[in-house]
Formats: structure tokens, C-alpha cells, sequence
């Protein structure tokens, strides 16, 4: 019987060969971490379904964000908590917001972090819908083209703050070609835009909306944000993002999605990146806790699935455990 032409098992008998011969590779700098900011002093408050996560005041924000950099942690997406909220989420285009106030206070503190604006009303609305509601009949429905003037100036309202990207995620139709063209026009034009392109209406979404203060009051999301029953339609609202101006574009959630992760990659030659969301993070916390799953290997495991399908850029809450656990890796040769 002749031998095997080659047989993989050779190369998986110790670390170091395994090592040599993977293919895909997860580091710090794939990391992005999503904070949460509100207004206030001395304000630590633990987001219940998300364990390890909490609402800060930009004083510990700032503590956070050292500690993210020490770590080599590129990158984080800000979302704010603002005082007051109303129909129209007036906060989030006020120069002296929540998020202004921290991007200014975080480029001061550490100013080689990035800091990725999300850019969406529903933090800021007193109803909790991504846009201005307007009533048909008995019904209310999101208003559209109204909304991309305050997506626009909420966008600008970052960007001057000193925002390294903007990222707008209310799934608008024409959001990044309105964001574009009031970026250029005052003079951001070198801002780019991470597009949340293909945003599923998600049942994995539920502890980010305890975290962000910010479930619908009435109806849902499913109008303005993707059926997850529909691939071809994902690449096609990537597209028009792209078409509309977008440089970077993102797939939300992750690992339900990685399938669209694969198809976009293939696809578009953009950088992507996907949000490992709240509901994945919770999921894998939970059955941690309970002993059921090993939570360093099963979320390394996880991330590593969502690089190896295509993702240049992961947003995970469990980036800092992740950089922390990356470290404590050997070198494949290490130094003498």
C-alpha cells in the first residue's frame, strides 16, 4: 500500500509546528473595543446582562482607555449616554454632548488611540428609533430622508471633536452619502466612514440596549435594519454603502453572520470588520460562569473563526481579555 502523499498530522504533533503552519493568525492590533460613556463624575455603573462591561463617566472612561492602550489595543467605538433625551435626539449633534466631551478628553490622554464614533440617534431619542418617527394612519414609521440631515450633523459634530472614524449605524437608505458630503464640506473630507452595511435585525442585540439605555418604545427595528434570512441583499446594501462613499464597511452580529463575512470579503476589496455584539458576548459569558464552556479557548476559538472567514477589524467586548490572553501566547522562537 503506498504512503500517504501528505498527511496534516505530521504538522500538528507539538505547538511550535502547529504554529508555523496556521494560516490565519489573531493579534491585538485585529481588536477594537466598544465603550460606553455617560455624563457625570465617578461613575462606574456594571451593565447586568454583560458582565465585566460597564456605563462610565469620562473620568474612569479615561482610566479604561490607558489601560486598553498599555495592552496595544488599537482602536475603540465610543457609544454615548446622554442627560436628557427627546423625540428628535438633539444630544447627539450638541457640541458639548457626552461624546464630544469624551473624544476631546481621550485624544488629550491618549492620542494615538482611535476613536470610532457610532453615529445613530436611538441613544438620544426619547422613543428609541434610529431616526425621526412620523405617523401614517394609526402606524409610526421611521422618516427617512429627514433623519440624514441629523445623522450628517451628528457626524460633523464628531469629526471636529477629533474623532479618527465615523460609523454610522442607523441603516438609513443614503446615510453615507449625506455623512460624506457634509464631512467634505466643512473641511473633514480626510474623515473616513466605517459603514455598518450590513446590520441584521437580531435577537442578539437585547443586552446592548440595557448597556446603551436605548430599546424601541413601541414597534421594532425590523423596517430600516436587515430580515437575516437574506444574504444577497446584504451584498447588495454593502454595494451602495461603497458606491455612497463608505471606506471601511462592517457585518453586524458576527458569529450568526459569518457566512456574510466570507461572501463580503470575497467580494469587495475594502476593509471589513464585524461586531462581535452584546448578545454573542453575554452568551459565552453566561455559560462560562456556569462552567460549561472553557472562556478563553471558546472565545479565541470564536474570533479566530471570524478572522479566518474575512474580517480585517473584530469589535468585541472581550477584546481586552483577548489582548490580555494573546500575550500570555509564546513567541514561536523566542528571543535569546
Amino acid at each position: 500500500m503506498p504512503f500517504p502523499i501528505h498527511r496534516p498530522r505530521r504538522l500538528r504533533q507539538n505547538e511550535q509546528l502547529r504554529a508555523l503552519v496556521r494560516q490565519t493568525t489573531l493579534e491585538v492590533k485585529d481588536l477594537v473595543m466598544p465603550l460606553f460613556v455617560r455624563a457625570g463624575q465617578r461613575i462606574s455603573r456594571p451593565i447586568a446582562s454583560m458582565p465585566g462591561q460597564s456605563q462610565m463617566s469620562i473620568d474612569f472612561l479615561l482610566a479604561e482607555c490607558l489601560e486598553l492602550e498599555s495592552l496595544g489595543i488599537p482602536a475603540i467605538l465610543l457609544f454615548g449616554i446622554p442627560e436628557t433625551k427627546d423625540d428628535q435626539g438633539s444630544g447627539a449633534w450638541d457640541e458639548n454632548g457626552i461624546v464630544p466631551q469624551a473624544v476631546r478628553a481621550i485624544k488629550e490622554k491618549c492620542p494615538k488611540l482611535i476613536v470610532i464614533t457610532d453615529v445613530c440617534l436611538c441613544e438620544y431619542t426619547s422613543h428609541g428609533h434610529c431616526g425621526l418617527i412620523k405617523k401614517v394612519g394609526q402606524e409610526f414609521h421611521v422618516d427617512n430622508d429627514p433623519t440624514l440631515e441629523l445623522l450628517a450633523k451628528t457626524a460633523l459634530n464628531y469629526a471636529k471633536a477629533g474623532a479618527d472614524i465615523i460609523a454610522p449605524s442607523d441603516m438609513m437608505d443614503g446615510r453615507v452619502a449625506a455623512i460624506r458630503r457634509t464631512l467634505d464640506k466643512h473641511h473633514c473630507e480626510h474623515t473616513p466612514i466605517l459603514s455598518y452595511a450590513a446590520k441584521f435585525a437580531s435577537a442578539f442585540y437585547s443586552p446592548f440596549r440595557e448597556a446603551a439605555e436605548s430599546p424601541p418604545q413601541f414597534g421594532d427595528r425590523k423596517g430600516y435594519q436587515m430580515d437575516y434570512h437574506n444574504a444577497d441583499e446584504a451584498l447588495r446594501e454593502i454595494q451602495l454603502d461603497i458606491d455612497e462613499g463608505a471606506d471601511m464597511i462592517m457585518i453586524k452580529p458576527a458569529l450568526a453572520y459569518l457566512d456574510i463575512i466570507y461572501r463580503a470579503k470575497q467580494q469587495f476589496n475594502i476593509p471589513l470588520a464585524c461586531y462581535n455584539v452584546s448578545g454573542e458576548y453575554a452568551m459565552l459569558k453566561a455559560a462560562a460562569q456556569k462552567g460549561w464552556l472553557d472562556e478563553r479557548t471558546t472565545v479565541l476559538e470564536s474570533l479566530v473563526g471570524m478572522k479566518r472567514a474575512g474580517a480585517d477589524l473584530i469589535i468585541t467586548y472581550f477584546a481586552k481579555d483577548a489582548a490580555d490572553w494573546l500575550r500570555q501566547i509564546p513567541p514561536l522562537c523566542p528571543t535569546e
